[in-house]
């Protein structure tokens, strides 16, 4: 991974060239008071400070130059800067804030396939927010943590290579994992994880992380972890089918969550549960209009197979529910509802408490890590109405398609425990500044800053 502290330092008063952030509104103002040769090089660059727009402008001394930047308020406002400026050192006249993320995630680059080519050398930011550099660098690498194993193909991320990289984790921080596999996971009760997997090569797999003193407040993490999804006997068209590597974003996302509480040796007791399957076809594979058992007793009746990763959650949301956790968030590439309702750059999210919903609306203003909630609309509960078992997994029609999904999920969750559902993305269709195509922590940010603040009591560093 990248050595994401090698690319924000304290600012020890070493050389560095110097990088101006200007935003639009005053740019005019700043141009007026510079000198002749100044105003030419920016004119020559047709440099604007529009967001993401860079120039360099020539120096007091022969050689000396300096960087300008456009300037857009978040996270991202130095991304392009650092992915076009020259290697070497810089230093910036204002402690950066949220922006020092967009400075390291645009260095960042998913090669495990590709031939090693020459380097291009780093870009350092100095700062004086000495305070805001470790929670920082621990964001970047949860988020390059969730970019990797997404971009990563199934071939080579299946349901054992996903338990791998939760024990890779759990070695680093000391937690416990337990992993039950294939025709385990009956005998273990998680019949709806296991009819989902049954027809893969590869076995399926529930994966369960537990860290941290027993007797501190519960919070249970779940994440959906559907390695490739064909959409089974429902197969899905091969475009629809072509980026499923990424149905086990929501694994990843818990994952990553789970690593920043770890890091930050929050006071709770963390458990992180992840249903690792691959939904495939097979002469054992589930199919429509059979009628699975879950963990919690409720049977579901299968109108169509392509709506596996709520079968695969039930199990898992049931299994947390058993301890009573004080804080239940669960992360899945759930439904192309959503992505209709609200497109790729904004997750939905749910909440069954009006005080928690409103601590993630206001975490995702404040981190630059946008989310939009979702009713959990009783109405249509009716839509989840089997004639033959206690529920369906998929309602006809397509109406609130996310809305119902997550209502399917509700019903696995028990009264009383503090619950939020994401149904994110995890993807990057058009590449943007520190953001490029592919696998993408969408939630994430705002996720951990309502974990910080209910377990820790301090405002986060947004």
């Amino acid at each position: 991974m990248t050595d994401f502290a090698a690319l924000l330092l304290a600012d020890d008063g070493a050389p560095a060239t110097s990088l101006t952030v200007l935003a639009a509104a005053g740019f005019d103002h700043w141009l007026r008071a510079q000198g002749e040769r100044t105003r030419s090089f920016v004119a020559a660059q047709n440099f604007k400070a529009r967001p993401d727009e860079v120039a360099l402008v020539p120096g007091d001394g022969p050689g000396d130059w300096a960087a300008l930047v456009g300037g857009d308020d978040g996270p991202w406002g130095l991304a392009a800067a650092a992915a076009k400026l020259p290697a070497g050192r810089y230093r910036i006249a204002t402690p950066p804030g949220s922006a020092a993320l967009g400075w390291l995630l645009a260095q960042h680059r998913f090669d495990r396939y590709r031939k090693a080519s020459g380097d291009t050398g780093a870009r350092v930011l100095l700062t004086t927010d000495v305070g805001s550099i470790g929670e920082t660098v621990r964001l970047a690498e949860a988020t390059a943590l969730v970019r990797d194993l997404v971009d990563t193909p199934a071939a080579d991320l299946g349901p054992g290579e996903l338990a791998s990289a939760v024990a890779a984790e759990a070695r680093i921080f000391g937690a416990e994992v337990d992993i039950i596999k294939g025709e385990a996971l009956l005998t273990g009760n998680f019949p709806a994880v296991h009819a989902v997997g049954r027809a893969a090569s590869r076995a399926p797999r529930l994966i369960d992380l537990r860290w941290g003193d027993p007797a501190h407040p519960r919070l249970t993490l779940v994440g959906k972890g559907v390695t490739f999804d064909s959409g089974g006997l429902n197969i899905k068209p091969g475009g629809a089918m072509a980026a499923m590597k990424k149905d086990m974003g929501g694994a990843a996302h818990a994952l990553a969550l789970a690593r920043l509480v770890m890091q930050a040796d929050l006071p709770v007791r963390l458990r992180l549960i992840i249903p690792a399957v691959e939904n495939s076809i097979s002469g054992d594979a589930m199919r429509p209009g059979d009628v699975l058992a879950t963990r919690a007793g409720k049977s579901v009746e299968v109108t169509n197979t392509d709506a596996e990763g709520r079968l695969v959650l039930a199990d898992a949301l049931a299994l947390a529910g058993e301890e009573t956790p004080a804080l239940l968030i669960d992360f899945a590439t759930l439904t192309g509802a959503a992505r209709v309702a609200l497109g790729p750059q904004l997750p939905a999210f749910f909440a069954n408490d009006d005080a928690l919903a409103a601590d993630f609306a206001a975490a995702a203003t404040a981190s630059g890590d946008p989310l939009w909630r979702l009713p959990l609309w009783p109405g249509y509960r009716d839509m989840l109405k089997s004639n033959i078992a206690d529920l369906n997994n998929s309602p006809e029609g397509g109406f609130a398609g996310a809305i119902t999904a997550a209502l399917f999920l509700e019903a696995f969750v028990p009264a009383g425990i503090p619950w939020a559902h994401f149904d994110t993305f995890a993807w990057t269709p058009a590449a943007r500044p520190g953001r490029p195509k592919g696998g993408e922590a969408l939630g994430l940010r705002a996720a951990w800053a309502v974990v910080k603040r209910r377990f820790d009591g301090k405002d986060s560093m947004f």
